[in-house]
């Protein structure tokens, strides 16, 4: 039986989706108010059905609650006290434990680079679809990849094993406190090469 093919879209929808990926920003400071685990939920919903080679699915997501992410802030805290001492981990203490919603995403590690490549780049789809389908309900996303997400604590405290998975990043997510920064991308004519 043949598939369905795809809704055909209204310009209104056309334009609000363009909207929705033009204006939607990295957000480096939140309220203090957790979004509903429901609309995190739909969230990951939405994220599952991004482009992966072979219908992998390679990705994981990890829902940190209060215990494991006052955790990996200790974790983050002595890891950067270690590089650059007492006071700036006390810094990173004090910043890290204002996030409101903590998300760790995975990706499965594969003995064939190319596979892991394609995996890689599959997980990153999802979370751009993470972040646009909570960006719809005005919630933001920090994507970071600092060295607590390759930590081996880390791993250990999601009951993963490095072995088998490898991180995509911590996500914070929460709903934006001040002004959404502003942006500009170069013109399509500097990025766009037609090749006859």
């Amino acid at each position: 039986m043949p598939s369905q093919p795809p809704t055909e879209l209204t310009m209104t929808d056309s334009a609000e989706i363009a909207d929705v990926l033009r204006g939607r920003r990295t957000i480096h400071n939140f309220l203090p108010d957790v979004p509903p685990i429901e609309l995190i939920e739909e969230a990951i919903e939405i994220a599952r059905w991004a482009p992966n080679h072979h219908h992998t699915e390679p990705w994981h997501f990890y829902l940190l609650g209060p215990e494991s992410i006052a955790k990996v802030v200790d974790l983050n805290a002595g890891l950067v006290a270690e590089k650059k001492g007492e006071e700036a981990g006390e810094a990173k203490r004090k910043r890290w434990s204002t996030i409101p919603g903590w998300l760790v995403v995975t990706c499965d590690r594969s003995e064939d680079s190319l596979r892991q490549d394609e995996d890689y780049a599959a997980c990153c789809c999802a979370v751009q679809n993470l972040s646009l389908a909570l960006w719809t309900h005005g919630v933001g996303v920090k994507w970071t990849t600092g060295a607590v997400t390759r930590h081996p604590e880390l791993f250990e405290l999601l009951g993963a094993n490095p072995d088998q998975e490898r991180s995509i990043g911590i996500f914070w997510y929460g709903y934006p406190a001040g002004d959404v920064p502003t942006q500009k991308r170069k013109a399509v004519s500097e990025i766009l090469k037609r090749v006859p």
